[in-house]
């Protein structure tokens, strides 16, 4: 393979020439032979690698946000939609949120999310719901409004007129990555529409944003 100078070449005629006798290898002697042999053996009998590993199932809670999206081919979690759908049917009653589902339904609802089934919910799961929903933004590796704006957020906040909030309240918002921005705007019209029941569930905006903030940044 490749070109090399004549002077490299050596051509075979009738007559083998006696340097390339002299470069076959000698017989392998016989106690070696049965050392390869063995050696052999040991190695066939190995357990054989799998050639391709098998794929791990996509997860759906603790996975990036984007990814999960772009996998399921939605425009939000599902976990989400669910949840605020049931919620906003039969979840306007009062301490919405701020009070926990039962463990053991809330670990039972996570399990159907993770194995991309959407469970059927009863009323007795309220609080299971709501509890997911928060869980699910929680144990997002970037929170919902990232990392990379928290300095935007924060000042926006801090702003001393309620004008100049908004305008750089919007400002962050507008730069969030797509799959984020649609979540969010998702997300709040759901808080929106409870913050509007809330002379029954005593879930003000106020009160809404201090039990989601710590899970959206």
């Amino acid at each position: 393979v490749g070109f090399f100078p004549g002077e490299c070449v050596e051509l075979i005629n009738g007559k083998i020439p006696e340097s390339l006798i002299n470069s076959v290898p000698k017989p392998v002697p016989k106690k070696r032979g049965k050392l390869l042999t063995f050696l052999r053996s040991v190695v066939k009998a190995r357990p054989k690698q799998p050639k391709e590993r098998e794929v791990e199932k996509e997860r759906v809670f603790g996975r990036d946000l984007g990814e999960h999206l772009l996998h399921s081919g939605r425009d939000v979690p599902q976990v989400l939609q669910s949840c605020a759908e049931f919620i906003e049917q039969h979840g306007v009653v009062q301490g919405i949120y701020p009070l926990s589902g039962v463990a053991s339904s809330v670990q039972r609802l996570h399990q159907e999310f993770e194995s991309e089934q959407v469970p059927e919910l009863t009323v007795r799961d309220v609080h299971s719901a709501s509890s997911l929903c928060k869980m699910y933004f929680r144990e997002l590796p970037t929170p919902l409004l990232t990392d990379q704006l928290y300095d935007k957020f924060s000042d926006a906040v801090g702003a001393t007129t309620e004008e100049e909030r908004l305008v750089r309240m919007r400002d962050a918002i507008q730069q969030l990555p797509a799959p984020h921005y649609r979540t969010l705007a998702y997300l709040m019209r759901h808080l929106a529409c409870l913050a509007g029941h809330c002379s029954t569930t005593n879930m003000h905006a106020k009160n809404l944003a201090i039990v989601w903030a710590p899970n959206l940044l």
